[in-house]
Order: C-alpha cells, then structure tokens, then sequence
C-alpha cells in the first residue's frame, strides 16, 4: 500500500482538472480495501478519471486506487475472471489473443473494467453486464461478497453498485468464440474520427435519454461550441465537454447547468449527467 498526503489530484482526471486531496493510496489486494474501508472515512475508488469531474479547491477525502488489481484468471476456456483495475483496453487485447468474442462494439472505450461494471457501460447497442455473469464487491457494511448477476439490479448506466455505492473488486465474463477483429478496428476509429481525443475530456456528459440522443439535443439547441471560460461544448461531438485549456471546476459546472437549461426550454428534455462529479 502506497499513502500519498496532501495530494494533487490534476493528473487523475482526463478533464484535467482537480484540487488537493487529503489521502491518495494505491492498494495492492483486496485484503487492503478493507482494511481502509474500515479506518477510513470519505473514501472515493477512483479509477482511470476518464469519467470523474474533480473539484479543484481542498478535497476532504480518501482517493482510493485500484489500478494494482489488474490481473485476469482464467477459469475454463470462455470464462475468466478481471481485477477491477485492469485498463479495459488490456480486456480487449486478452480476447484477441485468445479468440473471445462477446463485447467488442465497446472497444476503444476508455477507463477500467471496474469503472465500466460500476456504472453499466456500453456502446453501439452492448452494455458491459451482457458479458459478465457474476461480479465481487465490497458493499455498504464491509463486506466481501460475490453476486450473480441475475441478483443484481442492472438499467442503462445505472446498477445497484453505483447505487448503494459498493466497491467493484473483480468480474467474472463468459465469453463465446470467434473474436471480432473488424469490429474492433472499426468502432475504434470510429471514436477517433468522431470524439475530441486530443483535448482533455470526460467522455460522454449526458446520458441518452429514452429513444433520443443527447448529442443531437444538443445542436437542434443551438448549444454546439457554447463555452464558459475554458470549457467548451465540443465542436467534434456535442456531448463532449472540452478543456480548452485552463477550465476551473466552476466552468465545467456552470456550462453543464447551462446547456440542461437550454435543452429543457427547447425541448422539454431534462438531460441527466452520466459522468461522475465529486467535490466538497
């Protein structure tokens, strides 16, 4: 277990932005994350940040990190199970290489595996949870548990984890054979041609709301390449904000508030943000 005080947080959030935090520990087991869990308060898991909005003053609060439980066990052929620190990438490769097919429409999705089960992630018509049968958490109370996924309540980017805001520490996949290489390469550069990759951002801010598009709201508002500050709507996709450069906190905010106003009075939609926002 590494213990990092009084640390900057800037560097572990793709936007870019963040304050000091009072602790940062990179744990090494799982055996680890209890023990914190039970010494500990104002604990947050943070993953690789690429959805995480970071206040940028004080962050009275315990950054956990995961990113050391990066390992995949093979089970039988078809079923492994991943530590929830393992780049979601690396996930991609381990079925190239071993012929698994199952969740490629995802591929090129950035962040960890843990960070995708938490919240349900998804692409192109897949969601993350088709491929896992059963996942590891640490719940509310302290406890370790292992839970089937058919006792877990699961929707679009939501799921009973992020709800009762348990702890992700492994998931275990049954994949089928045949791995698909040409979808692969393809929604891969389908995100690099349509999203903002060489600009600081946090992916997608806003959930799609049921049979409607976000992005598409977006711009039938008026709203595309609206900024506050160094924040910006993204000019490649609208459903990106952007750091321009400098953007504070505040500047993220205040273009999110303004943008769900600006759709509601348009068109009556209430966008709900799909990315994570901490602060004090």
């Amino acid at each position: 277990m590494k213990v990092y005080k009084n640390h900057f947080m800037k560097e572990h959030s793709n936007m870019k932005i963040g304050g000091i935090a009072k602790e940062y520990i990179e744990i090494e087991s799982k055996e680890e994350v209890l023990d914190i869990i039970k010494n500990k308060e104002n604990i947050f898991i943070i993953g690789n940040g690429t959805n995480t909005l970071l206040g940028d003053g004080n962050l009275d609060k315990t950054f956990v990190s995961l990113k050391n439980i990066d390992y995949i066990k093979e089970i039988k052929i078809g079923e492994i199970e991943v530590g929830a620190g393992l780049d979601f990438s690396k996930l991609i490769e381990y079925m190239e290489e071993k012929n698994y097919s199952g969740i490629e429409n995802l591929a090129g999705i950035p962040g960890t595996v843990g960070g995708l089960v938490f919240m349900n992630g998804g692409a192109h018509g897949t969601e993350i949870f088709d491929a896992i049968t059963q996942v590891e958490i640490i719940d509310e109370f302290g406890n370790l548990r292992k839970i089937n996924k058919e006792n877990l309540e699961i929707s679009y980017r939501v799921t009973e984890i992020k709800k009762k805001k348990w702890i992700v520490i492994s998931a275990t996949f049954q994949f089928s054979q045949g791995f698909k290489k040409d979808i692969v390469e393809k929604f891969k550069l389908k995100r690099n041609e349509n999203h903002p990759l060489n600009e600081p951002n946090l992916g997608s801010t806003f959930k799609n709301p049921d049979g409607k598009f976000s992005a598409r709201l977006i711009i039938d508002s008026g709203l595309q390449g609206k900024q506050v500050g160094d924040a910006q709507i993204s000019m490649i996709h609208p459903n990106f904000i952007v750091n321009k450069g400098n953007a504070k906190f505040s500047d993220i905010i205040r273009l999110i508030e303004e943008v769900k106003k600006g759709v509601k009075e348009k068109t009556g939609i209430e966008l709900e943000e799909e990315i994570i926002i901490v602060n004090d």
